[in-house]
């Protein structure tokens, strides 16, 4: 089935042609590293926890030694921490790993929409609140997907807070969301009429959910089926999908913040590693070269996989990390 078809199939909300052909490769296996810095750790204890924010039970997984440098991992839509179930093992024993759900996902409570705002600026309050309850003053960042607005409203807010950054799948340009994919949300931040909405809600259905894992991979055989129906089951809860529906509405808040997330890359130069599934028809890969611009320095590396690009090379992603925060957080 080509893609047209198969994005047809999943419903109206993304029934496009996308036939855009994406930049060749950069990158894809890890630099030379010491063996101390590449090899990942044989066992790890993850500890599954929650702290309550603002009356909100947020449920986090947590591994690594408590004096260790944090690194912050915010998942995107439509999962939870679950996402990073194979990539905290393989950091943990260098690194404290703390990786929340927000509210509305995963284990974390699921406020209702008249008790809370479901908003990118809600929820980046939320997250920051979270880092001072758990003791984070200082950690590097992973963001995927929704964790890039969130993360970059918390980093532009507090840059003395952040030591690095890993960008996967997570948009700060305009050249990011310039596709036939998010024409249907655009006309919904324009117009947010019930039948606007309505062409959206297919995406918060299985086929969509199951796309978003598969669409782009090498080899599909290598996608546990379990996260696609963790993440439908989540999103199938009474009340959710108006959640997610408001969520994409939000959403359009993020675009006019780019230039100041762009200032604050130019003024602070974090250090940056991109490791992006360049065949992602959400997020491509236009969108990862846009940040050399104002990170000179950043480390560029495009994956031959999809939007969730750690089902499939979780261990070359956590090979990268491992050498960049070996160098980069002294």
């Amino acid at each position: 089935m080509n893609t047209t078809r198969l994005i047809r199939a999943i419903g109206a909300a993304f029934a496009v042609s996308i036939a855009a052909q994406f930049p060749a490769q950069v990158a894809v296996a890890a630099p030379a590293a010491t063996e101390s810095a590449a090899r990942a750790p044989a066992g790890v204890d993850i500890q599954y926890r929650t702290v309550v924010i603002d009356g909100v039970k947020v449920f986090y997984r947590e591994a690594g030694p408590k004096d260790a440098p944090v690194l912050l991992l915010l998942h995107g839509f439509p999962t939870s921490s679950q996402m990073f179930r194979n990539l905290i093992p393989q950091l943990a024993d260098r690194y404290r790993v703390i990786a929340p759900d927000y509210p509305g996902y995963g284990q974390s409570d699921m406020p209702a929409m008249d008790k809370f705002q479901y908003s990118f600026d809600n929820l980046a309050q939320v997250v920051d609140k979270f880092t001072v309850a758990v003791g984070a003053s200082k950690y590097a960042l992973y963001v995927q997907d929704y964790g890039a607005p969130i993360g970059f409203r918390i980093a532009s807010a507090h840059p003395e807070r952040v030591t690095a950054i890993v960008v996967q799948n997570g948009n700060a340009y305009d050249e990011g969301i310039d596709n036939d994919f998010w024409a249907p949300l655009k006309r919904y931040w324009a117009d947010k009429s019930t039948a606007n909405g309505d062409k959206l809600r297919p995406t918060f259905e299985l086929a969509a959910t199951k796309w978003q894992y598969t669409e782009g991979v090498r080899d599909v055989r290598h996608i546990s089926p379990d996260a696609w129906t963790v993440d439908q089951a989540y999103m199938d809860r009474p009340g959710n999908k108006d959640i997610q529906l408001e969520l994409f509405y939000s959403y359009g808040t993020n675009p006019p913040l780019y230039p100041g997330w762009q200032a604050y890359f130019r003024k602070h130069q974090p250090p940056m590693l991109i490791v992006w599934g360049k065949n992602d028809k959400i997020f491509p890969a236009a969108g990862a070269h846009p940040y050399l611009r104002d990170l000179p320095k950043a480390e560029l590396h495009l994956l031959d996989t999809g939007h969730f690009a750690l089902e499939e090379d979780s261990a070359t992603i956590g090979a990268l990390m491992r050498d960049f925060l070996a160098r980069k957080l002294k």
